[in-house]
């Protein structure tokens, strides 16, 4: 008899994030009787948090975000997938990628995980509510604050969601933020960046700088108080029948100009194998079979998950389910901004929202936030030669 290959896996604590996991492994092992597959979970702060190293010393498989990239490839702690996938497969998964999903986690020449989930900050809506009230999708970032003047706007204010968004803002005003060693964005666009979101910060609910995006779209959906959020990570799930208690629908973001919608900062999960597992080959098959079209498509799809892969972004029946998310949404994640990736970037990330998130509440001087920004930033840079 053959001995049953046991892998764990850690994932965050979602329905997005845990049961198409449980679902794509209790498949997985029915294909292949001699696999046994278990997922624990983590909270999203732990997920964004939590060192991939000390996870990878204690699972097979690990649910993870791209910023890891540049640590994976440094310290080694999670197993280049390229090693053991055919070249044909990686380019599949490179040409169907949604956005820049397949390049997050390619660092170093080697591909550190698979893109099994792809997301952005996206708008979201109550259109019950906006009818009602007889209010329409905003177009302009005027129309966002007068819709905020009447209560009715949300974002998700937690420090990375913050910074996310501040890095939203400064791409849609012409610069991309963490171009240069020693500078995250010119005084000139972080200035403007920053006083456009305290002017809107100014006008929610203090309730939302406590809220991720999930808790955002939970509060849309329990309570008939907000109709709006500019843009939060996008989630599926609340567009589909029966998830919550009022649907909502996701769409592409304002304008600041006029001409172009905002262009947001990219998310998403990935795929990863620990270095240090006893079945890699088995644990990199399995990742091969989650990020399949087919996989994508149906099982990952139909148990709550919000694929990586392109050709279920343009299912027609996937599409259908969940009122055209991923139609709706993806030109937003064609042009996502790819955050830094290098070793120390997450360090920046741990604590420049914190800066961000003081400003938008409390106000202060534009070029003292910046000059702190600045001051984490290198720092950040300086880990990555260390």
């Amino acid at each position: 008899m053959t001995d049953k290959i046991i892998l764990k896996g850690i994932t965050w604590n979602h329905s997005r994030g845990l049961v198409p996991m449980v679902a794509t492994a209790q498949r997985f092992s029915e294909l292949h009787p001699s696999v046994e597959i278990t997922w624990e979970k983590r909270s999203l702060q732990q997920f964004a948090d939590f060192s991939i190293q000390q996870l990878a010393e204690r699972f097979d498989l690990l649910v993870i975000d791209h910023p890891w990239a540049g640590f994976a490839a440094k310290t080694q702690s999670i197993f280049p997938l390229d090693t053991f996938l055919s070249a044909d497969y990686l380019k599949d998964q490179e040409l169907n990628t949604v956005g820049q999903s397949f390049e997050s986690y390619s660092y170093d020449g080697h591909q550190w995980a698979l893109p099994i989930d792809a997301a952005t900050p996206v708008a979201a809506s109550r259109p019950d509510l906006l009818k009602a009230k007889g209010l329409e999708l905003p177009k302009s970032f005027e129309d966002l604050l007068a819709l905020a003047d009447q209560g009715l706007v949300a974002f998700a204010g937690i420090p990375i969601d913050v910074l996310m968004n501040f890095y939203t803002l400064c791409c849609s005003l012409g610069e991309d933020p963490c171009q240069q060693e020693d500078l995250v964005i010119s005084e000139v666009i972080g200035i403007q960046a920053l006083q456009m979101y305290r002017e809107l910060a100014t006008k929610i609910h203090p309730d939302n700088f406590k809220r991720n995006p999930i808790q955002v779209y939970e509060a849309m959906t329990l309570t008939d108080d907000l109709a709006y959020c500019p843009f939060a990570y996008g989630y599926s799930n609340y567009s589909r029948r029966g998830y919550s208690r009022k649907s909502l629908h996701f769409h592409d973001m304002i304008s600041v100009d006029g001409k172009t919608n905002l262009r947001s900062t990219l998310g998403g999960t990935g795929l990863a194998v620990s270095s240090g597992s006893a079945h890699k080959e088995m644990a990199v098959k399995y990742a091969a079979y989650v990020c399949s079209p087919e996989c994508q498509q149906t099982v990952f799809y139909e148990n709550g998950g919000q694929p990586g892969h392109l050709s279920a972004w343009t299912d027609e029946e996937v599409n259908r389910q969940s009122q055209q998310y991923f139609l709706n949404t993806l030109p937003a994640l064609q042009r996502a901004f790819l955050r830094p990736r290098y070793h120390g970037s997450m360090f920046f990330q741990d604590h420049a929202g914190d800066v961000v998130r003081d400003y938008l509440m409390q106000g202060g001087n534009e070029k003292e936030v910046l000059a702190a920004l600045n001051k984490l930033y290198v720092e950040s840079r300086k880990l990555q030669v260390s």
